[in-house]
């Protein structure tokens, strides 16, 4: 029997009966994680992974949400159930479903770099893989974590010295924390946008230490912008939250900034490649690690991890999300792929 099934609601496995980050309302959901192309409202009830419990809450305020710890199983209609971490944000996770002695895991959303701000990924062995592949081609690789830290002081320093202040967009779940995980030794001040602060309060609760953080709402309105760093999330682009700053420069925080153009379809003056998700090498060293013997790529370019697997004599295939081809520029509130 497939232990999972694409149907219009998502990803279902009928002998537990219930549905992977369904993409619409279903009686029963497992959700990875918090992110908006995961976590769907509307379900019955929903279960996660106990360190993204508040921010599951957070985000389905009126949902049933039960939560079991990292490794812990669940039994349910004769199938077993348990969470790992997938070391994308705080409360990520990869399922994995053991049903007559099959094993099949979703890794979710994941990357195997470490991170302060969540558990780090583990390695889960599989008879059947479904990897995510975000950045699923050869072209992207990412920069040390150091090297970009350093051009983001670098450019904030820049800006300093030129009288300008330095907005940093980045999606406010995940990527905002790390970014201030980041920038943990920057003497200035770092100031929020209400979005990036209610989430970060959310990984202060869980116990993540991250530096001080000024709610720009609770600033002075003749603040020392360029002395710091203001952080928010994309939609404020277009919005008037920017004009409070005067003279500023833009940048993006991205895996997606990798790419020539990218910058200029931002419309911003920098980016700078940070992702949640795995690169190229990490994706492949990943999917080998499992020791799966049948691989399923979705969330990203599926098609064309499939291909190299298929003619490296993997049996491969390919599963289509309901968010399949998003970018990475929606708003808080929406579905995204944040890159």
């Amino acid at each position: 029997m497939t232990l999972l099934v694409r149907t219009e609601r998502g990803l279902y496995c009928q002998p537990g009966d219930f549905y992977v980050d369904p993409w619409q309302p279903v009686p029963r959901a497992v959700v990875t994680h918090a992110h908006g192309d995961h976590l769907s409202p509307g379900c019955d009830a929903y279960l996660v992974a106990e360190p993204g419990l508040a921010l599951a809450r957070a985000r389905v305020p009126a949902g049933l949400i039960d939560s079991v710890a990292y490794g812990g199983t669940r039994t349910i209609g004769g199938v077993t159930l348990s969470l790992h971490p997938a070391g994308h944000i705080l409360g990520s996770a990869q399922v994995r479903i053991e049903h007559r002695g099959e094993v099949w895991v979703v890794s979710g959303d994941y990357k195997t770099v470490p991170d302060p701000t969540c558990a780090a990924y583990e390695v889960v062995s599989a008879h059947v893989f479904i990897t995510e592949c975000t950045f699923g081609l050869p072209i992207y690789r990412w920069p040390a974590e150091s090297s970009v830290r350093d051009e983001i002081l670098a450019w904030q320093a820049a800006n300093r010295s030129a009288g300008r202040a330095s907005i940093l967009f980045a999606y406010p779940l995940g990527k905002s924390q790390r970014l201030l995980a980041l920038l943990g030794e920057f003497q200035g001040p770092i100031w929020t946008h209400g979005a990036v602060e209610s989430m970060t309060a959310l990984y202060r609760d869980a116990g993540i230490r991250l530096p001080l953080t000024v709610p720009v709402s609770s600033a002075p309105e003749r603040s020392d912008w360029p002395d710091g760093f203001v952080l928010g999330p994309p939609s404020a682009q277009s919005s008037a939250w920017l004009r409070r700053f005067g003279e500023q420069r833009l940048a993006f925080a991205s895996g997606w900034m990798l790419v020539r153009g990218a910058r200029r379809r931002r419309n911003v003056d920098r980016g700078f490649a940070l992702s949640d998700h795995v690169d190229w090498p990490a994706l492949l060293a990943a999917i080998e690690a499992t020791g799966a013997s049948r691989v399923f790529a979705t969330h990203g370019f599926s098609h064309e991890l499939a291909h190299y697997l298929i003619d490296r004599g993997l049996d491969a295939g390919t599963i289509a999300t309901h968010w399949e081809g998003e970018e990475d520029d929606a708003s808080e509130n929406a579905p995204e792929n944040p890159g």
